[in-house]
């Protein structure tokens, strides 16, 4: 299949060192990515795409949200950047479920744990929501990847 990423790469330069369970949901984030994922980019402006497998560079420069996307061989495809500030709130209260949740699995019954699970993984569906409503005309991607995207998106905005 050609709709797809092969290969995710993550620009840290000049973020905080993340917790060790933020690097865990980076970790688990791509491994389930690039197992499995649909990510197409539609014709622009007539141009012809290149068909992938395709490599994606996700960094924030200058405030926005950068993706680099380029072909197997690593010749660039197309770059675009989205603006953050439509993520900021669902990112904000995205950290906040999951510092809950991650407090909860050390102290609370399981179906505690549960209910506080249900409404991170609600505010993990509207965080991919909104970045399908932003990647619209630039790239096609399914709900789990979408899903996936935006943990890598919150562990951009972590610090």
């Amino acid at each position: 299949m050609t709709n797809r990423l092969c290969h995710i790469e993550i620009d840290e330069r000049g973020l905080i060192r993340p917790t060790p369970e933020i690097e865990q949901e980076r970790k688990v984030a791509i491994f389930d990515l690039l197992e499995e994922n649909t990510f197409g980019l539609p014709v622009r402006e007539g141009r012809e795409i290149p068909p992938g497998p395709y490599r994606l560079g996700l960094s924030i420069r200058e405030g926005r949200l950068v993706f680099g996307i380029s072909r197997e061989d690593e010749s660039p495809v197309s770059e675009f950047h989205l603006s953050l500030g439509p993520f900021r709130q669902v990112v904000k209260d995205y950290f906040q479920i999951c510092e809950s949740y991650f407090e909860a699995v050390k102290r609370l019954p399981p179906s505690q744990i549960e209910a506080i699970d249900m409404a991170r993984r609600g505010i993990h569906n509207e965080g991919a929501r909104v970045l399908q409503e932003r990647l619209e005309g630039k790239a096609e991607v399914d709900g789990a990847t979408a899903r996936r995207l935006f943990t890598l998106i919150c562990v951009l905005h972590w610090g």
